[in-house]
């Protein structure tokens, strides 16, 4: 296209009402940051079928400015195209640094998390609320093979169904594209409040950095405090490599022990001691009965001075894995297994196969976290019987008989620190439980039974069935009459 042409730019580049760039004309300047103007747009002649509300995305290239922020511009450029879902926006178009460097993409119309942090301490149960569809976000987007690496209040926005959008891909890495910002900086890249001890350290490749900013947030949302101050300085972001944050419930007496256990281990200098998974986050932020306590959770007092120094002296010398994996083989490293099992009305020959299973399963898989899950069925109308005949409590008798029944794997594999929970659904239809559960806690492998097929099941459609058909994870179901390995089932296509 030449500057003859509709749609060509004009002759100063100049951002304004009107104008036309490519397909796309700027209707209303929306925002203007340091490193980028956002615009509301419309579509010329409406070549496309969108039927979203657009938004564009143009870099500030006068001249003078930070050259990482270009170098970040072409990074989102890369990364947004390869994305999907309804965690992330909807790409459109882009325009390169020959002509006009743009990305167009869906307009997410709600509000960022930003104001809240002005309104912290906010309600634990909406801090819980906030932690658990984040955390539901960012594992969508780590199974897409990115590490977000600048998780903030003002780089998450909701749509009107209140599901998480992640925005702002400038500092990401993926793991099948060049991490040009690795490639030509060797200062740490992130905003200081949210960067993990490894960002300081220069490593870019770990999913569990996006942890620490999560923990952080959740941090300042329950005490209206940030756990590390607002550094400026590489030696104040490295202070966080052996200070530890004033634990919340010393700010705020009212934060449940649970809570705080969860924050602080998000906020663990090292990797491994966080949370291996935004899923495994996402799950006791929705079960928090099932969330281990430890030390953690009752501190009220700052570490010491001997114990600051103790991890200062060890951090002075220590070195971060700079082992490139993958993001996938890391959390593949921790998936989430859920055993669906029919309590009250298997029998005990299946009941065996499906436990003895499910041992194998976790034998292959060490870092895996067991969630066994039963369906008590309630009636979609009406009033349910929830005691028996003696007056006690259906769903405590099925809650213990779910725990019988794991007892031989936990003791086999000795699972403990949080890696079984229990869980017993009420629902008048098992099926669409099951898959709900498995989906709200990013379950990568449903392992079930299936008892022996009759008319009516065949009619009707059994349990296991549904399932198969409607889970997106892998479901395996075993049968009492053989293991059935074959009837490993990889998610609908």
């Amino acid at each position: 296209m030449d500057s003859s042409e509709p749609g060509a730019p004009t002759a100063s580049g100049a951002l304004a009402p009107g104008r036309v760039i490519d397909r796309f004309q700027l209707e209303e300047r929306l925002h203007i940051g340091g490193m980028a103007h956002l615009w509301r747009i419309s579509e010329v002649n409406h070549a496309g079928d969108w039927r979203l509300p657009l938004i564009m995305k143009v870099p500030r290239i006068k001249g003078g400015e930070d050259p990482a922020s270009i170098v970040g511009f072409e990074v989102e450029q890369m990364i947004m195209p390869v994305l999907s879902g309804r965690h992330v926006p909807k790409f459109i178009a882009q325009g390169d640094f020959v002509r006009q460097p743009y990305i167009v993409m869906e307009h997410i119309e709600g509000a960022s998390l930003k104001p809240r942090l002005d309104a912290a301490p906010l309600p634990l149960d909406e801090v819980v609320e906030i932690g658990s569809r984040v955390a539901v976000a960012l594992h969508d987007l780590h199974r897409q093979h990115v590490v977000h690496l600048d998780i903030k209040p003002s780089n998450i926005l909701f749509r009107k169904d209140g599901t998480a959008v992640l925005v702002d891909y400038g500092l990401s890495r993926h793991d099948h594209l060049p991490d040009l910002l690795e490639e030509e900086f060797t200062l740490p890249m992130g905003t200081g409040p949210y960067m993990s001890p490894e960002q300081v350290q220069h490593v870019r490749n770990d999913p569990r950095s996006d942890l620490f900013a999560l923990g952080v947030m959740l941090y300042h949302f329950t005490t209206g405090e940030r756990p590390f101050g607002q550094p400026e300085t590489v030696r104040g972001l490295r202070r966080r490599l052996w200070q530890e944050p004033v634990p919340p419930r010393a700010l705020r007496p009212d934060c449940p022990p649970w809570l705080q256990e969860l924050i602080l281990k998000c906020l663990e200098v090292k990797p491994e001691r966080r949370y291996q998974t935004a899923a495994q986050v996402a799950a006791d932020l929705q079960e928090p009965s099932q969330v281990v306590l430890t030390p953690r959770a009752e501190a009220v007092q700052k570490s010491g001075s001997v114990r600051n120094f103790k991890r200062w002296f060890v951090a002075l010398g220590a070195e971060p894995s700079r082992e490139t994996q993958p993001v996938r083989e890391q959390l593949a490293r921790s998936p989430i297994v859920m055993a669906a099992v029919d309590i009250d009305n298997a029998a005990a020959e299946l009941l065996d196969k499906l436990r003895e299973h499910v041992r194998r399963i976790l034998l292959t898989e060490p870092g895996a976290r067991l969630a066994c899950v039963s369906v008590m069925r309630v009636a979609r109308i009406g009033m349910d019987d929830l005691v028996d005949h003696e007056g006690k409590s259906r769903h405590v008798k099925q809650l213990v008989a779910l725990k019988h029944w794991a007892r031989p794997v936990s003791r086999a594999l000795q699972l403990d620190d949080g890696r079984l929970t229990f869980h017993v659904l009420e629902a008048p239809d098992a099926a669409a439980a099951l898959v709900d559960f498995a989906q709200r806690n990013q379950v990568d492998h449903v392992v079930m039974g299936a008892r022996g097929s009759s008319g009516l099941r065949r009619y009707l459609g059994s349990v296991s069935s549904q399932v198969v058909a409607q889970a997106t994870c892998t479901v395996t179901v075993v049968r009492a009459d053989r293991m059935a390995d074959g009837d490993t089932s990889p998610p609908p296509a």
